[in-house]
């Protein structure tokens, strides 16, 4: 797995338990098409090609357009991708854990670039909301 830049101008991690086999948030967070039908900060995703190392994709988030490669693809363990979006490059990755039938989620990102270095403090305010928001609404549609 790519890890993230520990010494990026904006990085965060955050975790949450789900209620569900690591399975089932396997499946929802790697369906990047219907990441829409329940993730409220995504719009216009499309995956090109196969969920693979190396397929693309491409969506909005909180606005902005970015062009993402994915960089790990291990089944129902861990997922991850890069992304690139107005100067900036983020590195973006999910570790699934299960125990007893609940499934921890670890997420982390960094983000730098040269308007990372000057909002720093804006990026990592709006990386961490948006981070949480994602686990609260991925565990809201696993839970279903």
């Amino acid at each position: 797995m790519k890890g993230i830049n520990n010494s990026a101008p904006a990085k965060c991690s955050k975790e949450i338990i789900i209620n569900a086999s690591s399975e089932k948030v396997w499946a929802v967070l790697t369906d990047i098409d219907k990441w829409t039908t329940w993730n409220t900060e995504v719009s216009n995703v499309k995956l090109n090609g196969k969920l693979q190392p190396e397929s693309t994709f491409d969506w909005k988030a909180g606005g902005a357009k970015i062009h993402s490669t994915l960089h790990t693809i291990e089944p129902v363990k861990r997922f991850g991708w890069t992304g690139k979006a107005l100067g900036t490059f983020a590195i973006h990755n999910w570790i699934l854990s299960e125990t007893n039938g609940q499934t921890k989620v670890l997420v982390e990102e960094s983000i730098e670039g040269f308007l990372v270095r000057l909002f720093k403090k804006a990026f990592n305010r709006t990386l961490g909301s948006g981070m949480k928001k994602w686990l609260d609404l991925l565990k809201q549609e696993c839970e279903k």
